[in-house]
């Protein structure tokens, strides 16, 4: 196998169209989707970023130079403060107070993609774990681009859009995916297999984070608390 990116999108291609698909995904880009699904996937994805920071430093701690050691790291400080930005503007523009917020427990989808990735921090080597938050570069990369392509005019998701589909976030995948594909190429055959299975379970968590949102996910057993 002489790329990872290339391998892993073949592998993946059904399931990345099926996240193109989505009815949330689809929504977003004619304007049409209901505030309150946005809102439930802005809740959600803050209290995801704060666990997808914790992986990049991981990843940043386990980088094998100063170069890489230093672009994750500012990686993991960029999730957060977008995630603080969220929270200052996102949730307000949308109806969504700081205290309701802040009090939001995570879904059941967004608490088994968290835990994954936390799992492999402690875990996993650096490979594997940068396998693992990938997906959370790429699939947003090209989410991003394919609906700002088609967005309508005046769209009120139009800050979203901007964000992934910016040229700072796409260098910013760019380089992660540099780094994946140095890292693939001097992994061992049982590491390049681990990787890629990685990569993939994290795209499948990327396809149901969107899918929850738009379901409004809870807990099914909060009626027996």
């Amino acid at each position: 196998m002489s790329s990872f990116i290339a391998t892993a999108r073949q592998q993946n291609a059904d399931l990345r169209q099926a996240i193109h698909a989505l009815p949330f995904n689809r929504e977003l880009g004619q304007g049409v989707l209901r505030q309150g699904r946005f809102q439930h996937y802005l809740i959600q994805d803050g209290l995801y970023l704060t666990d997808y920071a914790r992986a990049l430093a991981a990843l940043a701690a386990k980088a094998p130079d100063a170069r890489l050691i230093a672009q994750f790291a500012e990686n993991a400080a960029g999730a957060v403060h977008f995630e603080q930005a969220m929270q200052q503007t996102y949730l307000a523009q949308f109806g969504i107070d700081a205290a309701t917020a802040q009090a939001a427990e995570r879904s059941p989808t967004c608490l088994g993609y968290t835990s994954f990735l936390l799992a492999e921090s402690v875990t996993g080597s650096y490979e594997t774990l940068l396998a693992a938050v990938l997906p959370c570069f790429s699939i947003y990369a090209e989410v991003g681009l394919a609906i700002a392509a088609d967005a309508v005019p005046d769209n009120p998701y139009q800050a979203w859009i901007d964000t992934y589909a910016s040229d700072e976030f796409q260098g910013a995948v760019r380089a992660a995916e540099a780094a994946a594909e140095t890292a693939f190429a001097h992994a061992g055959s049982l590491c390049q297999a681990r990787m890629l299975a990685l990569f993939q379970r994290s795209v499948e968590f990327e396809w149901m984070f969107w899918d929850a949102a738009y379901r409004l996910e809870t807990w099914p057993t909060a009626q027996y608390r």
